[in-house]
């Protein structure tokens, strides 16, 4: 049985090992691969692994023995999986690998921006509390969570955890859902998306990327937030109109933007939320703790062997 992962580097950069799957046949590892790089690399593969290599129509056509794609994440948008499925390739996906990590980096961010810790240690590194004629500073207001609104858009495994931790804050949950209101956790008020844009202090989002969704913060629902409300987005990058949230930003009807995603990855340099103060942007690593990362490996080796094993498991 032949292997071919495309694109291991970022999932493993040499932390952790595939030496289990090595087990199960022989195994090709490329840290990454061009598109024009791929129908070659996987050729005489029984078995592709794939994070962000895309496998279309055009591609699994080219692929005569391909059996398997298994897509290291938990979304499969790269995957062409109608076509996969008329032609009896098995695809599967690591789902929920990531809510810990995730939810994590979402209070991160937030707490950057609330008290900014980073910034003042930066400062004293280079001597600024030595100097001060005060036993303190501060160069921006502080602000407490406890008490404020924190808006959830979208409650799946990650926006229920980050609507646990807003809760252990103090703060008064509100989420959009398709979840009944009788049905959500203690704590947690079901509300509309123009009451979400309206009340919350916080407002963070966490539902797949549709149609529906595209764009959903734009140069029209921000004018409905609070001027100083703090958007967060650790979902999909085009969730968000980056030239809206930037304008937004720049006029400040915006107090911060804080994103581990944008539309495009990696993005132009002239993109302008890179530009703006008051955004604090991550190169997409929210998923990418040593603990994550494992899981992902754990489940996404366990996948290969369940479809060896003929009882193939979380298939999409």
């Amino acid at each position: 049985m032949k292997i071919v992962i495309l694109d291991g580097y970022s999932a493993n950069p040499g932390d952790l090992t595939w030496k289990e799957l090595e087990t199960m046949g022989d195994v090709t590892v490329y840290d990454r691969t061009a598109p024009s790089e791929t129908v070659a690399r996987a050729a005489e593969a029984d078995i592709v692994l794939t994070n962000k290599v895309v496998l279309g129509k055009t591609e699994m056509e080219q692929l005569p023995h391909l059996k398997y794609i298994g897509v290291l994440a938990t979304g499969y948008n790269v995957v062409d999986v109608a076509y996969a499925h008329e032609h009896g390739i098995v695809v599967t996906n690591v789902p929920a690998y990531s809510t810990e990590s995730v939810a994590q980096m979402v209070f991160a961010h937030l707490l950057t921006v609330t008290n900014r810790t980073e910034y003042y240690a930066l400062q004293n590194r280079q001597g600024r509390w030595t100097q001060n004629p005060d036993f303190c500073y501060w160069d921006f207001p502080h602000m407490e969570l406890a008490g404020k609104t924190f808006g959830i858009v979208g409650l799946g495994n990650i926006g229920r955890r980050v609507a646990e931790i807003a809760l252990a804050f103090g703060m008064k949950v509100k989420a959009l859902t398709s979840k009944a209101a009788d049905t959500l956790p203690v704590g947690i008020e079901k509300a509309s998306l123009e009451e979400l844009l309206t009340t919350a202090d916080v407002l963070s989002l966490h539902c797949p990327l549709t149609e529906q969704t595209r764009h959903l913060i734009n140069k029209e629902t921000l004018r409905q937030m609070k001027p100083s409300a703090i958007l967060i987005n650790t979902g999909r990058g085009p969730l968000v109109d980056d030239q809206a949230v930037a304008d937004a930003l720049a006029a400040k009807k915006l107090a911060a933007f804080c994103a581990d995603v944008l539309t495009e990855e990696p993005p132009k340099a002239d993109n302008p939320l890179l530009s703006q103060p008051n955004a604090f942007i991550t190169p997409h690593i929210a998923w990418a703790s040593t603990e994550a990362r494992a899981r992902l490996l754990q489940v996404a080796i366990g996948n290969v062997r369940a479809f060896l094993n003929g009882t193939p498991q979380n298939k999409v």
